[in-house]
C-alpha cells in the first residue's frame, strides 16, 4: 500500500510540474506572432524590429544596426524574464514612446513558454 501511495504521490507532483513547466514548442509557436518583425537563429537579421538573438542580459537599444526609438534608447532596462513579461503584455505601457505596435500577449503561460522559446539563441543565435 504503501508503494502504492508513494508512486500516485510521485506522479501527481510529476503531473503538477508539467502542467507549470515552460513548453518550447508552445513557445515557438507564439512567436509566430513575432516573426513579422523579428528574428531570431544563426541567420536573425534586423527588419522591422531588432532580431532577438540574446535578448535576456541585454541592454534596451543594444542590437547594432538598429534604429530604435529615443524612448527604447533611455529607458536604460536590462532585459530578464519580469521585465520582458511586463514589456510583452503591453509594450506602449512599459516603454511609452516605444515605436514597436503589438497588442501584447496577456496569457502568463503563454509570456512563460515564449520566454523559454527565445532563451535558447544566445547572442550569436546558436541554440544553447
Amino acid at each position: 500500500m504503501r508503494i502504492f501511495s508513494a508512486v500516485a504521490l510521485l506522479a501527481s507532483l510529476t503531473a503538477l510540474h508539467s502542467a507549470s513547466a515552460q513548453d518550447i514548442g508552445a513557445g515557438e509557436r507564439s512567436f509566430n506572432k513575432c516573426r513579422a518583425c523579428h528574428q531570431v537563429g544563426e541567420t536573425a537579421k534586423n527588419g522591422v524590429g531588432p532580431h532577438l538573438n540574446g535578448l535576456f542580459g541585454r541592454h534596451t537599444g543594444a542590437v547594432e544596426g538598429y534604429s530604435y526609438s529615443p524612448a527604447n534608447k533611455a529607458a536604460n532596462l536590462d532585459w530578464d524574464e519580469a521585465i520582458f513579461a511586463t514589456y510583452i503584455k503591453d509594450p506602449k505601457a512599459k516603454i511609452p514612446g516605444t515605436k514597436m505596435i503589438f497588442a501584447g500577449i496577456k496569457n502568463d503561460k503563454e509570456i512563460a513558454d515564449l520566454t523559454a522559446f527565445l532563451k535558447q539563441f544566445g547572442k550569436d543565435g546558436k541554440k544553447m
